[in-house]
């Protein structure tokens, strides 16, 4: 069974970069579609970026077009490159199971906190 395992979140100026991880800790992730999708305080679930099974096509939400890039590093590691953080992108981030722009939310695990302040 795949559990969905999220790090590298943390505080970050504006302008600044992270790195977010999503690690499997049972089978493989390569037979899943993965993505990331975020809740800040206040705010609705928010679907960042999917990236399809089998080094399948990528899907990204407006908010992350041209800063974040989804990618599988093997066949247990999904990251997600972020660029240009702005104080918007402020929030929880989860890992979970997606197909395009649909997230199942409940697959996701603790989540990592991105905080983007000065």
């Amino acid at each position: 069974q795949v559990q969905l395992v999220e790090s590298g979140g943390g505080l970050v100026q504006p302008g600044g970069s992270l790195r977010l991880s999503c690690a499997s800790s049972g089978g493989t992730l390569e037979d899943y579609g993965i993505g990331w999708f975020r809740q800040a305080p206040g705010k609705e679930r928010e679907g960042v970026s999917c990236i399809g099974k089998y080094e399948g096509s990528t899907f990204y939400a407006d908010s992350a077009k041209g800063r974040f890039t989804i990618s599988r590093d093997n066949s247990k590691l999904v990251t997600l490159q972020m660029n240009t953080l702005t104080p918007e992108d402020t929030g929880r981030y989860y890992c979970a199971f997606c197909s395009g722009s649909h997230y199942d939310f409940d697959s996701g695990g603790q989540g990592t906190q991105v905080t983007v302040s000065s």
